[in-house]
């Protein structure tokens, strides 16, 4: 009968090591081949995430795993649909919207007179620019707006420019804003095409692409929480920069910022932070 030698402490290093080399080449070889640095994300959380990705997908190895995505976009869009964790619904906390309009909005055209300018950062599928958009038209602002959604996903922005949701994603929106954005199209519902047209989609690169500047408002929500903590250092400190005096920076439920004062921002209303005149 053959017996499987037990592992040595020793053994259990090398092996150790042996894996985290092919997830170091993985990452290197994933920002040579995209630009996408997988080192500024957590490593655990992320490494868990693309090896049950890989497992399902029949591979042994990360190195095994890049060239399969060489040689697959399906697999490549799979992978980067994992990773940019695609969930979302309209009117997400509810509430924080509600805050947003009728709150933060005010006090952002009373400081600025002329032309909005407000950008959903890693829009993921569309709801929250879409969500932006059923507000800024329910105010009459729309048309006074330049709305720009980005997200690194190819494959999210796709979907989003299509504006086609399942029922599911629409269960926080206000029935009375649901009824005048949303048209039933079989077992999906299209966002009104005046919102669609409203909304400047665009593929972007949070960690490495440079931003625009003179913003009255960003959203970034319920992303940064996958980042390392110098990584989210470096993107405050970005998103600071963008906004104009007196601009908003909206974050998510789980992404309170401490020490807002060293991006130069202070906080207002719960997860919202103003760049300081």
């Amino acid at each position: 009968m053959d017996i499987k030698p037990k592992l040595l402490p020793q053994d259990s290093r090398i092996e150790n090591e042996a894996v985290d080399l092919d997830y170091v080449k993985f990452i290197e070889s994933i920002k040579k081949s995209t630009g996408i640095d997988l080192a500024q994300y957590k490593e655990g959380q992320m490494k868990r995430r693309l090896t049950t990705l890989r497992v399902k997908h029949g591979y042994q190895s990360f190195d095994s795993f890049f060239k399969g995505m060489t040689q697959n976009k399906d697999l490549l869009y799979e992978f980067l649909d994992r990773m940019t964790i695609n969930v979302s619904e309209f009117w997400r906390n509810r509430n924080r919207w509600e805050v947003l309009r009728d709150i933060i909005l005010p006090e952002i055209i009373q400081s600025n007179k002329g032309r909005l300018k407000i950008w959903s950062a890693a829009c993921s599928t569309g709801e929250e620019p879409y969500t932006l958009a059923m507000i800024l038209a329910d105010k009459g602002l729309l048309k006074n707006t330049t709305l720009i959604a980005s997200d690194l996903d190819d494959g999210a922005l796709e979907k989003a420019r299509k504006g086609l949701y399942l029922e599911r994603s629409l269960k926080d929106v206000p029935k009375d804003v649901a009824a005048r954005h949303f048209v039933a199209n079989g077992m999906l519902y299209a966002i009104d095409e005046s919102l669609k047209k409203a909304v400047q989609f665009k593929k972007q690169n949070l960690l490495l692409d440079s931003f625009e500047n003179s913003y009255d408002l960003i959203v970034c929500r319920n992303v940064m929480i996958y980042f390392t903590e110098e990584a989210k250092n470096n993107l405050y400190h970005k998103f600071a920069k963008s906004l104009r005096p007196g601009g908003y920076l909206f974050v998510g439920s789980t992404e309170q910022i401490f020490s807002p004062a060293q991006y130069d921002l202070e906080p207002t209303e719960t997860f919202f932070y103003r760049k300081k005149a």
